[in-house]
């Protein structure tokens, strides 16, 4: 039962401290959409999407109305395109109409992004992958809402490293292609080791093949909400700051489990996860790092940051794991460069870089995630930076992503500004020195020896 000063205490963390419902995410297989005639593919798609979510913008809305829990994205994940495509795709142009007719798809029921715009390559790259892969930079560059995402790796296949090579050239030229909105493209773009097949935030999401017909995932923010709680607990030793944080975690992950199920009852479609994620935002504070800096430190970034961050997301997970039996997704701690005015700030000062990013998402819930980089930084460098991520996600089996924007025309010490959630960074420094060789070896990396549990 909820009692009345638990109705007040989250209406203050929707009202002061910008506890929100970061998505509600419908999940759609595609599976009897394939076929062999390209445009009787396009229309099943474009039919199947706007028919099974023809009423999800208007189910979050009323909601939101409802409940007065603000409801940010409605959004779409769908099967992963290139196994939708593999029978009727010969060229690169023939996926970019299905991309379009996603976008078409999504504009018409009214949702703000839509993902599945996938290859899963963990072992290696079919053709049908491959070209998806290549036709990522004009899918990006002529629709709106349209992500995109390649798994190129696990902890029981390792790393494709020819995927990876190929994804530092794709991503270059997503940024020449959208130069002109200063290469947001790539903000579409994610690369993910162990990509879970729940995951409701983008640009990741997709509708794993393991996944039902269709399903509804919430992901739930709340930066803003666990800042305040642990100023009421400065000084405090580490069991009572652990403490705070588990019991914030407990209550944000049951409004995202009320509003999942409401969803799931309107819609009459199952409920798949609730994600807890806290996930930054530009609004002040609604920041990670603000928590960071709380927790002790004076920037993200200082000594003891990895640490602390290991003990935020542990804690939010052992908190959400106790408020829902089917918290999945990605679920924990983000830290987006752009989205996150407390990491900005590091940046700016020099606390923050990206080899210290990279060793926080060994702890962390994602990756480099929303990094810009100078437009004329390398291939090879690019896909040197997603060949560490994904080593630290197969041998620690967890997920680890990289989205990296190289800002055409833009070097370090700018600042681009991508507006709305995706706010603004810093143009950050990229190690110079070269990996070229290393990353044109090409083959697998295997699977690390602790894969082998059968």
């Amino acid at each position: 039962m909820i009692n009345i000063h638990e109705v007040i205490e989250t209406n203050k963390m929707i009202e002061q401290e910008n506890l929100d419902v970061r998505t509600i995410t419908l999940g759609i297989n595609l599976l009897d959409c394939a076929g062999s005639d390209l445009s009787e593919v396009n229309q099943r798609i474009y039919n199947k999407i706007t028919t099974v979510a023809k009423n999800l913008v208007a189910a979050g809305n009323k909601i939101q109305r409802e409940f007065g829990i603000p409801i940010v994205n409605k959004r779409i994940a769908v099967t992963p395109i290139s196994v939708i495509g593999a029978s009727c795709c010969k060229t690169i142009e023939d996926y970019v109409t299905i991309a379009e007719t996603l976008d078409r798809a999504a504009h018409e029921v009214g949702v703000n992004f839509i993902g599945g715009y996938s290859a899963l390559v963990n072992k290696a790259m079919t053709a049908s992958d491959e070209l998806l892969i290549r036709s990522v930079p004009k899918a990006l560059s002529r629709t709106n809402r349209v992500c995109s995402s390649v798994n190129v790796g696990s902890t029981k296949t390792g790393i494709d490293m020819n995927a990876v090579k190929l994804l530092g050239e794709i991503i270059l030229e997503t940024a020449e292609l959208t130069k002109e909105h200063d290469s947001i493209g790539c903000a579409k773009l994610v690369v993910f080791c162990n990509a879970p097949d729940d995951n409701p935030f983008m640009a990741g999401a997709f509708h794993g093949i393991t996944e039902g017909d269709a399903v509804i995932n919430v992901g739930v923010s709340g930066p803003g909400v666990v800042k305040k709680a642990l100023e009421s607990v400065r000084g405090a030793d580490f069991e009572t700051l652990c403490e705070t944080i588990k019991r914030t975690a407990f209550k944000i992950t049951r409004v995202g489990q009320l509003v999942a199920l409401q969803a799931s009852k309107l819609l009459n479609i199952p409920f798949g996860i609730v994600d807890l994620s806290l996930a930054p935002t530009p609004a002040v504070g609604d920041s990670v790092a603000e928590i960071l800096e709380e927790i002790g430190l004076e920037y993200a970034g200082a000594p003891g940051t990895t640490a602390a961050l290991a003990l935020l997301n542990d804690q939010v997970k052992k908190g959400g794991v106790m408020a829902s039996s089917f918290v999945g997704g990605l679920s924990g701690a983000f830290i987006p460069v752009s989205e996150d005015q407390g990491m900005i700030n590091a940046v700016e000062v020099g606390a923050l870089s990206i080899e210290k990013l990279e060793a926080m998402t060994c702890v962390c819930s994602v990756g480099l995630d929303m990094i810009a980089v100078p437009g004329d930084t390398k291939a090879s460098t690019i896909s040197g930076i997603i060949a560490d991520e994904m080593a630290i996600g197969m041998i620690n089996q967890k997920t680890t992503a990289v989205r990296i924007i190289p800002v055409i025309g833009k070097s370090v010490g700018d600042r681009v500004e991508f507006g709305g959630l995706l706010g603004h960074a810093p143009i950050m420094r990229v190690n110079e020195f070269s990996c070229e060789k290393f990353i044109n070896r090409g083959g697998r990396i295997p699977a690390p020896i602790h894969s082998f549990k059968n």
